[in-house]
């Protein structure tokens, strides 16, 4: 069977990058607020993740419809609907997927869409597929095209078109296969071809958690590693998570770490926060690179415009590592606009870094 892990381009050129400097440390600061997984993360997220629908926390009207979804299938019995999820990492795409399943009481099929390199790789799956048994592909917008193409009928008439032999002289076999439940996850919804979207019946986005959403996370993670987690501290950690569990969960265990060592155990305000400015995640969640971006627009180019590949140059980073890694969330937190003529520093930026913004500075009207 096919399988691949996420691959993590920006990610592993970075960890590359930082091991041939001989500056780990960057690295695992970068790291520690990255909504992507590594080894250590899928292991220990395995622990965490919640098994039926009622213990997930968090994306309420996405539990309520996708509930729906699930009891008119089994009272009809049959597979339901196929399911496609996108939204950024870390926001628990897989694990619904493994709850759909457990949900179900169907068998689970993991594989991803980097994985998926010829037609060939899919059909080999599809064609061992029991009926109702789920199949799971992440990163689905990654696959290749005759893969794809291949999965368009699949979907639709259960039934796949095995192709002999070459040139003028090729046939295609049709092979049917057992109905299942296709469910796709991806963090790039608008890569995916019109033809493959239209083919899921139900269609979830899946949205950033508030800070209360991510306390329960964390005191549920908390019980589970037997950790002593306060209210005050967990909401410490909540609003320096960006918004993402499994960012929550990793400041968690380094929180704890810090706390085994130098708090007798207990995680309170003071020793989360002692903790995270440690490992120099700031009280709004941004990190090092996050913080350098601002720092270099602000205070060597005024706080914009400034291109793109001139703001990767200044901080020391890829262009893609910039546009990818920390321009999203600076973003979302209003710090940094896109425009037409670059990156442009708002005044809400000027403020966090503890600057006074020039009158012109985008968004000021809204300060004053």
């Amino acid at each position: 069977m096919p399988y691949s892990r996420r691959t993590r381009a920006p990610a592993t050129a970075r960890a590359e990058r930082a091991e041939r400097e001989g500056n780990a440390e960057v690295s695992l600061e970068r790291d520690l607020v990255s909504p992507d997984a590594d080894g250590d993360d899928l292991q220990i997220e395995a622990a965490l993740r919640p098994k039926r629908l009622a213990e997930f926390i968090g994306q309420g009207r996405v539990r309520e419809q996708l509930s729906l979804v699930l009891e008119s299938a089994l009272r009809r019995n049959r597979p339901p609907d196929h399911v496609l999820m996108s939204g950024s990492p870390g926001l628990g795409k897989t694990t619904l997927a493994m709850i759909i399943a457990a949900e179900l009481s169907a068998p689970l099929r993991i594989t991803s869409g980097p994985a998926l390199e010829r037609a060939g790789d899919l059909a080999a799956i599809l064609s061992t597929l029991a009926e109702g048994e789920v199949l799971f592909i992440d990163e689905i917008h990654r696959m290749a095209r005759p893969a794809e193409e291949m999965l368009y009928l699949a979907m639709e008439d259960f039934r796949v078109d095995i192709v002999v032999g070459k040139g003028p002289g090729a046939t295609a076999i049709p092979l049917d296969i057992a109905p299942f439940t296709l469910v796709g996850a991806t963090t790039r919804a608008g890569l995916l071809p019109a033809p493959l979207r239209d083919r899921f019946g139900f269609t979830a986005h899946m949205d950033f958690y508030e800070v209360d959403e991510l306390e329960q996370v964390l005191h549920r993670s908390s019980r589970l590693l037997g950790v002593s987690l306060p209210p005050e501290g967990a909401h410490e950690i909540a609003r320096r998570s960006r918004g993402t569990p499994r960012i929550a969960n990793r400041l968690l265990r380094r929180v704890r770490d810090f706390a085994d060592v130098r708090a007798e155990g207990v995680i309170d305000r003071d020793v989360a926060s002692a903790a995270l400015d440690l490992y120099e995640v700031d009280a709004e969640g941004l990190d090092r690179l996050d913080r350098a971006v601002l720092g270099v627009l602000l205070r060597k180019f005024g706080g914009g415009p400034v291109g793109l590949s001139t703001l990767a140059v200044a901080v020391g980073e890829e262009p893609e590592t910039v546009e990818v890694v920390a321009e999203p969330f600076l973003v979302r937190q209003g710090l940094l606009a896109r425009t037409p003529r670059g990156r442009v520093a708002t005044a809400a930026a000027w403020h966090h870094l503890g600057m006074t913004p020039p009158p012109d500075a985008f968004g000021a009207a809204h300060f004053d």
